[in-house]
């Protein structure tokens, strides 16, 4: 991956609130997505001018629900968000980047690699495939949440927790998946607003809690020889 050749826009004030002392390494980061993120068709050429409050801020916001230490999963990882984003803010995270493309987790590995991230491991592979298994789950602008229930559940343990960063309609979307969230045994969902009145805000999280009797059946998972998982870092 060549260097960048230009910069992403200056950090906001926010922005360097959240990254505190690892802003540097986060600008670093800005100015992949800006350049190489960009010509790999990870990013669209319009987000360059809007990154901070439009994708880094956004998903920064999301690690004051994750509790210290904690290791996460996210699920279609893309460009690395919320999943790299989450382990600059808080580099006590343990992070799993999955992505089934080629392109992108070669893309993903090789940033990791310039950031230095060695808490950041990289997974090529659809997430009914893998074979892994952390307490939170993660994902952004993937799947509906009916999706993303089938696909997180068989990482989780009992008790795990699916943080589903959505937009405006995430309440629509949360009510509407009510009665599957109860065929699957969900007594414990929420949603939490963050960010709000702030730059890059409000964010929307979905909360959705792995019960204890998931069925096996419908869980996501493909026949028991056809799970594997890649991990390219």
């Amino acid at each position: 991956m060549d260097a960048p050749e230009q910069r992403a826009p200056e950090p906001t004030e926010l922005a360097r609130r959240l990254f505190g002392p690892r802003l540097p390494l986060t600008q670093r980061y800005a100015d992949l997505l800006a350049t190489t993120g960009i010509s790999h068709g990870l990013v669209g050429p319009r987000e360059a001018g809007r990154l901070w409050e439009r994708h880094l801020v956004n998903c920064a916001l999301m690690e004051s629900l994750l509790p210290e230490g904690s290791e996460v999963i996210d699920i279609g990882s893309g460009a690395g968000l919320p999943g790299i984003v989450l382990a600059l803010a808080r580099p006590d995270l343990r992070v799993h980047l999955v992505e089934p493309l080629l392109r992108r987790t070669t893309w993903l590995e090789e940033t990791v690699r310039q950031l230095g991230l060695e808490q950041v491991s990289v997974h090529r592979g659809r997430a009914d495939e893998m074979e892994l298994q952390a307490p939170v789950v993660t994902a952004r602008a993937v799947a509906s949440l009916d999706k993303l229930v089938a696909w997180s559940f068989p990482l989780l343990p009992v008790g795990g927790r699916l943080l589903a960063l959505k937009g405006e309609a995430a309440q629509d979307e949360l009510e509407q998946a009510g009665d599957l969230l109860r065929r699957r045994g969900v007594t414990d969902s929420r949603l939490h607003v963050l960010g709000e009145g702030e730059e890059g805000g409000p964010v929307r999280v979905v909360e959705i809690l792995r019960p204890p009797d998931v069925s096996r059946a419908g869980a996501g998972r493909g026949s028991a020889g056809g799970r594997r998982s890649r991990r390219t870092r």
